[in-house]
């Protein structure tokens, strides 16, 4: 399926699907025979169409006498597999142990299986009612795209919505979503001043903000022009890249409420009577942490020619503080206690405190109750941290408070106007999210998760632009761009755009659109 690349195409240009592919294709044509091959989630970046060509591969290579190991999530690989190994029942010290093991139907028929459930009863569509797109919907526009192989195109996105922009690898999605407009909007919303100039013009004008970006600012790339900027106040890419390099950090300091976990420790009787402030509890700084690990908990062993390896402290055992901070208690826990707790035993722990549980709940919500507070940022994988960064952002709001996607839909029906277009400005800061494939690396009991998580960033008046190639996060989409028809020359054109079964619809000219035609048929609820 890559008969559209140039032979002298860098590689580094390359989507994450192509390269997996063409590394693919170099296996088949070696000929070999009685091979092992072991393959970490070979469908990564593969539209569902190029899925099926991929498994087809990888019978021809098992039909060679090779030996095919994968480790995979994607339901239809599972579903085409000759033998099965299930890991589980749950996640890092809830896991570990072979759950189910042997064809697909008795992976089905095992009740400790976490995959055999999803398999037996797929993911209903969709968890809560789409959130319409009108004419009344505010929206942000990019004029006439045009780079790789995206040619005079023009994008809208719909503000308060989740948007999935889907395509065949190599269509131009990532073009879109992070090349025009993440790097447009993170410079022009970077310039403050410009953005105090708009919302002036915007005041001047009777409260209606410009239609179109002021041209004196920074410059745009790869579009012509920039509409309904001036409704989104910030944006953040939310990838896989951990979320810290140091053994220090971890999720507890990510998130931010080690801070009010310091505080609380520092109120304490006998931490005010010894005079310990909350900076006595950090180990980032001298006082209170163990001098001989550097509040890191382990050390770093310098090996010759070798790369270096990392042990336990063997002063502070891993606990990151000294003897004396350590003997101050809370609800007979010290602070090196609380670094070690799991976080479901740290929300119970923490009940009282209305601001640490909510942290810790979000934390559970999203399925990483398995981590410990104290866990090292290095040791995570790319969907633990991408899914901290989401709690992170989810942590700023309360989200009970603010418009769900109820009201929004009483508002649509009713086309209030004002209430509508208010409607993603009704919290201080209105963030449009850009996620490149979220669902990298994740089960499907994760991705379920993950679709919670997108929904209650929009229920809280934001917007969600979401790259992806998993059919459960596109039935859950409030709009979808679909890119192609095919990819390189052949692709960088919109050929469908509208709510999940609008799209499926196009199943002429359309490879999402039939793709989510047969997935939608018996999984609407």
């Amino acid at each position: 399926g890559l008969g559209y690349l140039q032979l002298d195409r860098s590689a580094p240009t390359l989507s994450g699907g192509e390269a997996q592919r063409i590394r693919l294709a170099a296996q088949l044509g070696s000929n070999l025979q009685g091979v092992c091959y072991v393959l970490d989630e070979p469908t990564i970046g593969l539209h569902p169409r190029d899925n099926g060509v991929l498994l087809d591969s990888l019978a021809e290579l098992s039909s060679h006498r090779n030996t095919l190991v994968v480790v995979e999530h994607d339901e239809e690989t599972i579903r085409r597999a000759d033998h099965v190994l299930d890991l589980g029942p749950g996640a890092g010290v809830l896991g570990g142990e072979v759950v189910g093991e042997g064809t697909v139907k008795d992976l089905i028929a095992n009740e400790r299986s976490t995959t055999g459930r999803f398999l037996r009863q797929p993911l209903r569509h969709p968890a809560q009612p789409h959130r319409p797109v009108n004419t009344r919907t505010p929206y942000l526009k990019l004029e006439k795209v045009s780079l790789h192989n995206v040619r005079n195109t023009d994008v809208r996105i719909p503000l308060g919505r989740l948007v999935v922009i889907t395509g065949v690898s190599g269509s131009g999605k990532s073009t879109v979503a992070r090349d025009v407009l993440y790097a447009n909007l993170r410079r022009q919303l970077g310039d403050a001043s410009a953005r105090a100039d708009s919302r002036g013009s915007a005041a001047r004008n009777g409260g209606k903000p410009p239609g179109r970006r002021r041209t004196n600012g920074p410059q745009l790339i790869g579009c012509a022009g920039l509409r309904g900027l001036e409704q989104v106040d910030r944006v953040l890419e939310v990838d896989q890249t951990p979320i810290g390099k140091t053994p220090r950090s971890c999720p507890a300091t990510y998130i931010g409420l080690w801070d009010d976990i310091r505080r609380i420790f520092a109120g304490t009787t006998e931490a005010r009577l010894r005079g310990y402030t909350a900076s006595r509890f950090s180990f980032n700084t001298a006082g209170g942490r163990c001098e001989a690990c550097e509040g890191q908990g382990v050390k770093t062993i310098e090996m010759s020619f070798l790369p270096d390896v990392k042990v336990l402290c063997d002063v502070c055992g891993g606990r990151r503080f000294n003897s004396e901070t350590l003997s101050v208690l809370w609800r007979e826990k010290s602070i090196g206690d609380v670094l070690a707790m799991d976080i479901d035993e740290a929300l119970e722990f923490f009940r009282s405190h209305a601001r640490v549980h909510h942290a810790l709940k979000l934390l559970q919500d999203v399925g990483l109750g398995y981590l410990t507070l104290g866990q090292q940022s290095p040791t995570l994988s790319g969907g633990e941290a991408q899914r901290i960064k989401l709690v992170a952002e989810l942590a700023k709001v309360r989200t009970e408070a603010l418009p769900g996607p109820a009201s929004l839909l009483e508002d649509a029906s009713r086309n209030d106007a004002s209430g509508l277009a208010a409607g993603p400005r009704q919290i201080p800061k209105h963030t449009l999210y850009v996620l490149d494939e979220p669902t990298v690396g994740l089960h499907m009991a994760d991705v379920e998760k993950l679709i919670h998580v997108l929904h209650r960033l929009v229920a809280a008046g934001n917007t969600a632009v979401v790259v992806e190639h998993n059919l459960d996060v596109m039935a859950e989409a409030d709009w979808i761009v679909d890119m192609g028809p095919e990819a390189g020359e052949d692709g960088g054109r919109i050929v469908a755009q509208g709510t999940p079964a609008e799209v499926a619809r196009r199943k002429r000219d359309s490879h999402t659109g039939r793709a989510l035609e047969s997935f939608l048929k018996d999984r609407v609820v």
